[in-house]
This record gives structure tokens, sequence and C-alpha cells, in this order.
């Protein structure tokens, strides 16, 4: 392109060159043809035209040579204002192609900042692709994991559920349990309701009477009143217990009766409750014939019952296993020893008493 603006002012100074020769020989020219014609045609000028005429026509080529050289310099300036306004004109293009040079650079670092951007913005779209491609594939190991997780819990809600039903009913059955083994209990204590239980009889009285004749002796000396009421106490059996003499013991066994008639059993045994029964200067107790388990649970009062009879409590065993005591103008009973423990524990006086 700027070889292409070049080239006119090339041009219009050769066309100058070339209007400049041209004028001047047309001038010169003139006067050669003018000295010529003057040369030539002198003599017959002289002879044929009038003097005014020479005159005039050097007037006339005075004033073409004026107007020609008005015309050429007016040439010349519209041609240097033309060259004037090109070269301004190649001025503003050389500026605009700058111009445009500049905004096709900054165009081109555009497009290449775009480039640049478009990359960017496609590896973070792959970066996220990607991303996106690992979170779902946790998100998915994640729910298997779950699924896995909730078919463990089902299955262990399951086991939990058969394990409370079994523990429910292991609970029933152990209720059911409690309940016969207290009715069985029951049972066997009204069985033997017309049992005593003589204890610290010596064995050696066996040897010469019979467990029979040895009782009625013993109500005989310890309440003869009864003898007087009843007459001969009837008694269905009596024996020792256990059946079988263990060597290794020192203490004599014990002598189970069953009596006929309960009402006579029972005076007996209220008789020993208020009194120590004696036989041949040796004391014997009498009690109530009871069940192992009864024993046992009676048994587990004793120390309770030996420090509330010390402390005027007037403690008593009641059937089965029940304890009762005398406090503050009021009977309280307990069946187990727990629930006597919290009857002592909000009651700081008996608390220190007791060392439950």
């Amino acid at each position: 392109m700027r070889g292409a603006r070049a080239q006119p002012n090339t041009g219009s100074k050769e066309q100058k060159k070339k209007k400049e020769i041209t004028i001047d020989s047309f001038c010169t020219g003139n006067e050669q043809r003018a000295n010529e014609t003057e040369g030539e045609g002198s003599a017959k000028e002289k002879s044929e035209i009038p003097g005014n005429w020479i005159q005039a026509l050097e007037e006339l080529k005075m004033q073409f040579k004026t107007q020609l050289r008005e015309a050429e310099d007016n040439w010349e300036k519209n041609l240097k204002t033309k060259i004037s306004h090109l070269e301004t004109e190649n001025s503003v293009l050389k500026a605009k192609i700058n111009q445009l040079e500049n905004e096709a650079k900054e165009m081109k670092d555009e497009a290449k900042q775009m480039k640049d951007e478009v990359k960017k913005m496609k590896d973070d779209l792959q970066r996220k692709s990607d991303q996106k491609e690992k979170d779902d594939q946790k998100t998915k190991d994640e729910i298997q994991s779950l699924r896995t997780r909730i078919q463990l819990e089902s299955c262990d809600l399951t086991r939990q559920q058969d394990t409370i039903k079994q523990n429910q009913k292991n609970e029933k059955i152990e209720e059911n349990m409690k309940h016969l083994i207290h009715k069985k209990e029951d049972l066997e204590n009204r069985s033997r309701r017309d049992n005593l239980r003589i204890i610290g009889l010596s064995e050696d009285h066996d040897k010469r009477k019979s467990l029979n004749i040895i009782l009625q002796e013993i109500i005989k000396e310890n309440c003869p009143e009864i003898l007087e009421q009843e007459g001969k106490v009837e008694i269905d059996r009596i024996h020792r217990s256990p059946p079988v003499l263990n060597p290794q013991l020192t203490t004599p066994r014990n002598a189970i009766a069953k009596f006929k008639n309960y009402q006579t059993k029972e005076k007996i045994l209220q008789a020993a409750k208020k009194k120590s029964f004696r036989y041949q200067g040796t004391t014997v107790r009498i009690t109530q014939n009871l069940a192992a388990s009864t024993l046992k649970k009676r048994k587990a009062w004793n120390t309770i019952f030996r420090k509330a009879r010390e402390l005027g409590l007037q403690p008593r065993i009641n059937y089965p296993a029940k304890l009762t005591i005398f406090f503050q103008g009021k009977v309280w009973s307990f069946n187990k020893i727990e629930e006597f423990q919290e009857f002592v524990k909000k009651r700081p006086d008996l608390n220190r008493k007791f060392d439950v």
C-alpha cells in the first residue's frame, strides 16, 4: 500500500517536468517560429504588414506569455496544493494504517488471549468433568456402601428384633418359672403345714425309745395343757432328716413329725415360740417344717432380725419369708431385703444403726 501511494507523487513530478518542458518548448518554438517568420518574411512584412500590427502582435505575444506564465503558476500552485493534499491524505492513510495495524495487533492479542481463555476454560471444563466423574464414582461408592450398611443394619435389626422377641419369651418363661417355683414352694410348704421340725434332739435317745414316744414326752414336759385338752397327740409319722447318718456331722439330725390334727400342731408351735422347749435337760427347738428354699430365704433375714430385736423393733418372720417390725407405732412388712434397705436409707436414725 505504501508503494502504491508513492507512485502518484513520482508520476506527478514527471508529468510536471513534461509539462514544463512542453511550455518552454512551446514558447521557444513560438519565438523561433516567430523569429523565422520574421526573418523570412521581414522584408515581406516590412513591405506588407503595417507597423501598428506588429506592435499589436508584440503586445498580444507579451499578453499570451503573461497568461501562459500565470496559467503555469496557477497550475503549479494547484499541483503543489494537490501534492500537499495527497501527502496529507498519505499521512492520514499512514496513521489509519498504523491504527489498523495496532488494532490488528490488539485483535491478534485479543484473539490469542481469547484462545488462551478458551483453552483455560476447556482445561477447567475437563478438570471439572474429571472431578465430576470422580465425585459421581465416589457418590456411587457411598450409595453402595450405604446400601450395604442398610442391608447389614436391616439384618442386625432383624436379629435384634429376634433377640428382643427371644428375650421377651425368655422373660416370660422366667416369670412363668418364678411363678411355678413360687407355686411349687407354696405347695410344698402347704403339704408340710401339718409338720413340725425338732432341732437339737440327741440321736442317743433313738436307741432306747422310738421318736413317737420321745415327741409325746417332749409335749408332756413342755406343754402338758395340750395333752389335757387333746388327750394323746396323734402323730401320722416321724423320722430323721436326712434319713442317712453322716458320720462327719457333730450335730444331731433334725426330726420331722407329721401330725394328724393341724390345730394340735399349731398349738405346740405357738407354745414353742413363747418359751424354749427342753428334753431331759437338753434344749430343743420346735419350728415349722418348711421347704428348703423358704428356709434359705428366712435365713437371709437372720442378721437384720437380730439387730431389729436388739433395737426393740419386735421383728417377726411371717409365712413364707416376710419380715415384719414395729416402728413409730406402725407395723411394717418387707418381702425382700432390698425393700428393707430402701426403707432404712430414708430414715437416718435407723440407717446409722443398720449396716445393710
